[in-house]
C-alpha cells in the first residue's frame, strides 16, 4: 500500500491577530496559495513489543480501578458477581469479570452473600483501601494540575464545551477524580458550569478563556535553555517548531522519509488552542494543525495514551477530518498506533523511555504502585493471600522494566497486518 502525502509550496500571510473577551482565542485569518506534489512514501506498520506490553498490562490496572471506584461508590460497600457480570466490555477485559476479581485477591476480598450463599461477593482489601486513601491525597494535592488539564482539554474544543458523555470515558486518561462532577467542577466555578446542548444532553463549558494556558506541549518543550534561540525565532516568525520523532527501526535512514518529515516541519506550527476555521480544510497546513491537536490531547493525558475511540467522540469538537486515524500511521515517528487487547490505542513516542514513562505523573507512580499489588496477589493467589509478605505489598515499586526491551526493539510485521492498521475506519463498531 502507498500512502500519498502532499505538500506543497505555501505563503502564509497574518491579516489580523487581536484578542477579545467575546472570542478569546488568536483570531488569525490565514490565506493560502498552493501548488502540490506529491510524495509517496511506503510506511508498513511496526509493532513495538515494550508499547504493547504497557498497553496490555495497564488495561488491566484501568479495569480494576475502575471497579474499585465501583465498589467505594456501592452503598453496600461490595459488589456481586451478578452486578458486575455484564461489564466485561465496559471494562476493555478479554475475560469474565467474575475471573478477573478471583485473580487479584490483594485488592478485592471476595466472600459469600448473606441471603444467597453462592452469590460470590466483592469488597476492597485493606490493601486496596490504603491506596485509595494514597490516591485522594494525590488528587488533593494536584487539583490545581487537574483542573489546568481539564481547561486545556475544553479550551481545545471548537465551543469550548464537551458532553459529559464524551469526557467520562477519558476520566480515567486524563486524571480526573472518580466523582469530579460533584467534587471537583462546583468548587471552581470561575473555570466551569454545567451547561445543556440542543439535543438535551448534559455538557461541560468553560467559563472564561484562560491565555496562561493556551501554551502547548510542543511549545513548552521549546522554551527549554537548550532550544531557547529556536523558540525565540518561532515566536518572531521566522522558523517552525518541529515535533520530536523517534523512528521504528530503518525508517530513520529512508531518504524519502526524511525528505518527507522536512518539509512536513517546515510548515508553519499552528497551535491547538488557535481558531482553525480559516485555514483550508483540504491542506498541508491543516494536516500539520490536526498531527499538533492530536499530539497535544495526548500530552494532557496521565499516560500519554488514550483508546482511538475515545477521540472519535471528540472529532467534531476538535475539527478532525472524518479518517484522522490514518494519520497515526502516517506519522510513526510521532505516534503509535497498537492493536493490543481487542482495541485500538494511540500513544505519543517521545513520551516513553525504555518501556516506561519518562517524566510520570504523581498519579502514574501511584498506579505503578497499584499494579505491583495486583501482580504480587496473582503470584501468591495459589498459596493465599495470607501468606504475602506485608512489606512485599507496602514497600516501594521497584523498576522492573529496566534493562528489557526498548523502542528500538521493534518487529516488522508483514504487509497484511500494515494494511489491516491503515485502513481501519474510523466509523466501525469497535468500542
Amino acid at each position: 500500500m502507498m500512502f500519498k502525502t502532499r505538500y506543497s509550496l505555501v505563503t502564509l500571510k497574518t491579516l489580523l491577530q487581536s484578542k477579545s473577551q467575546l472570542e478569546p482565542q488568536s483570531n488569525k485569518l490565514y490565506i493560502f496559495f498552493q501548488n502540490r506534489s506529491i510524495v509517496k512514501v511506503r510506511l508498513k506498520w511496526v509493532k513495538n513489543r515494550s508499547l504493547d506490553h504497557i498497553i496490555d498490562t495497564e488495561t488491566d490496572l484501568k479495569a480494576a480501578g475502575l471497579l474499585k471506584d465501583a465498589i467505594k461508590r456501592s452503598p453496600t460497600g461490595f459488589l456481586t458477581a451478578k452486578s458486575v457480570a455484564e461489564w466485561q466490555k465496559l471494562l476493555g477485559l478479554t475475560v469474565p469479570v467474575l475471573r478477573f476479581m478471583r485473580r487479584y485477591p490483594t485488592l478485592f476480598n471476595e466472600f459469600p452473600h448473606a441471603q444467597y450463599a453462592n452469590l460470590p461477593c466483592f469488597r476492597l482489601t485493606d490493601t486496596a483501601l490504603l491506596l485509595d486513601s494514597h490516591e485522594q491525597t494525590i488528587h488533593q494535592s494536584y487539583e490545581s494540575d487537574t483542573v489546568e488539564r481539564l481547561c486545556r482539554v475544553l479550551m481545545m474544543m471548537k465551543s469550548q464545551t464537551l458532553p459529559l458523555q464524551s469526557l467520562h470515558p477519558l476520566k480515567w486518561d486524563l486524571g480526573l477524580p472518580d466523582n469530579f462532577e460533584k467534587a471537583l467542577i462546583p468548587k471552581y466555578p470561575d473555570h466551569f458550569q454545567f451547561a445543556k446542548a440542543p439535543n438535551g444532553t448534559r455538557s461541560l463549558r468553560l467559563v472564561q478563556w484562560h491565555e496562561e494556558f493556551a501554551v502547548s506541549a510542543l511549545q513548552r518543550s521549546n522554551e527549554t535553555k537548550e532550544k531557547g534561540k529556536e523558540y525565540r525565532e518561532f515566536k518572531s516568525g521566522h522558523t517552525a517548531l518541529t515535533f520530536p520523532m523517534s523512528f521504528p527501526k530503518g525508517y530513520g535512514g529512508q531518504k524519502k522519509v526524511r525528505a518527507w518529515m522536512e518539509e512536513f516541519h517546515k510548515l508553519p506550527y499552528i497551535s491547538p488552542y488557535e481558531d482553525s476555521r480559516r485555514i483550508e480544510p483540504n491542506s498541508e497546513l491543516m494536516e500539520k494543525r490536526v498531527v499538533g491537536v492530536l499530539h497535544e490531547l495526548l500530552s494532557l493525558t496521565i499516560h500519554k495514551k488514550t483508546k482511538r475511540n475515545y477521540l472519535r467522540s471528540l472529532r467534531d469538537e476538535l475539527i478532525l477530518p472524518h479518517k484522522f486515524t490514518r494519520l497515526f500511521t502516517r506519522y510513526p515517528g510521532i505516534f503509535y498506533l497498537s492493536l493490543k487487547c481487542k482495541t485500538t490505542t494511540v500513544a505519543l513516542r517521545e513520551a516513553y523511555r525504555r518501556g516506561k514513562l519518562a517524566n510520570p505523573h504523581p498519579l502514574a507512580r501511584l498506579r505503578d504502585k497499584f499494579y505491583h499489588v495486583m501482580r504480587t496477589g496473582l503470584l501468591y493467589r495459589d498459596k493465599g493471600v495470607k501468606m504475602i509478605p506485608q512489606e512485599i505489598l507496602t514497600n516501594d515499586v521497584e523498576d522492573e522494566t529496566e534493562g528489557e526491551e526498548s523502542e528500538e526493539e521493534e518487529v516488522e510485521m508483514g504487509d497484511d497486518c500494515y494494511e489491516e492498521t491503515s485502513e481501519i475506519e474510523d466509523d466501525s463498531d469497535e468500542e
